[in-house]
């Protein structure tokens, strides 16, 4: 684990109660920094100026970490490409413009991989994000966060605010959205194995050809590199966060069978979407800007997540709809 110098001052960290937040705030903690404040929808939407500002006037930060966002799979995605792209939008322009009237010192704006372009040459590298347009059933999402980047950009230049940009690949881990609605590729393989093994299903529907590659990043990992980012790295170019290693999606639910003990047939469904054919990041620059590493094995990683969900109460649906394998976070 990396050393900590902690942050000063109040950090406010929106989307903390989230997958992700949840283990920001956690490694907030564990780094030393004590006043950390975390926005809660039911009381501060962020999608409205009134919401933000009074977020900001209770916090009162000197820094903040943007991880809310509307998210989901390739089936959410197709599904509000409109509602993906304006709440997104509108919520993270909104709250870095407010946070610099209103005195923020440093805006950490965590991004997504989604912005990257569909044939983005493997590994991806920051100099890339603009040379071509992202993969079609998550374009609205990831292009609302990529604007973000460049209002960070132009603020820097204009105002000399110190925002940073992030760009995590995908992530996985204990307490991920299991929700088959809106659920990413692992928590949804997982679901869908354990609740065909519970309930002897002799086969389970996968989306896709399983050829794309994805690459995963430990929410804790994830957690580490996004503090680190805050505490150490106050430029405008922006940086991927990840392993630099990749799986295909057949692999992936290879392993994940193996793991849940599914003993039935996979069925893929070759008529529905892989999404973006591979990804895979380039993480030099992480590390050599503010030392941020991935240290979690995956294979350990997906163990942990397997057990979360087995170990935790929440409804088990005995179908064997879909999982979305060719998933767009």
């Amino acid at each position: 684990m990396n050393a900590h110098a902690g942050l000063s001052g109040q950090v406010m960290v929106t989307g903390g109660a989230g997958f992700l937040g949840r283990a920001v705030v956690r490694r907030l903690h564990e780094s030393g920094t004590t006043d950390v404040f975390v926005p809660r929808s039911r009381q501060y939407d962020l999608r409205t100026h009134e919401g933000i500002d009074r977020a900001l006037r209770d916090a009162q930060p000197s820094t903040v970490i943007h991880l809310a966002a509307v998210v989901g799979g390739i089936g959410a995605n197709r599904e509000s490409p409109g509602r993906f792209f304006y709440e997104n939008a509108i919520m993270g322009i909104q709250l870095i413009e407010q946070a610099r009237t209103a005195g923020v010192e440093k805006f950490v704006t965590v991004g997504t991989v989604c912005a990257y372009p569909k044939y983005t040459p493997v590994p991806f590298r920051e100099d890339d994000l603009w040379n071509g347009y992202p993969e079609e059933t998550n374009a609205p999402y990831g292009l609302a966060k990529k604007m973000l980047l460049i209002q960070g950009q132009a603020y820097r230049e204009q105002y000399g605010f110190n925002a940073i940009y992030l760009i995590p690949v995908n992530l996985y881990g204990p307490g991920d959205n299991f929700d088959p609605k809106s659920s990413h590729v692992i928590p949804a393989l997982i679901k869908k194995c354990v609740d065909a093994r519970d309930a002897n299903a002799p086969f389970i529907d996968v989306w896709g050809t399983g050829d794309a590659s994805r690459e995963f990043l430990y929410v804790e990992d994830a957690a580490e590199g996004i503090v680190l980012a805050a505490e150490r790295y106050d430029g405008g170019d922006p940086v991927n966060l990840g392993v630099g290693s990749e799986i295909t999606i057949r692999e992936l639910v290879s392993l994940i069978v193996r793991l849940t003990g599914f003993g039935g047939e996979v069925r893929w469904d070759a008529a529905k979407p892989d999404g973006q054919p591979r990804r895979c990041l380039d993480t030099s620059r992480a590390e050599s800007l503010f030392g941020f590493r991935a240290t979690t094995d995956f294979e350990d990683g997906l163990r942990r997540t397997v057990e979360w969900y087995e170990q935790t109460p929440m409804p088990r649906l005995n179908s064997v709809a879909s999982a979305h394998a060719a998933e767009a976070l």
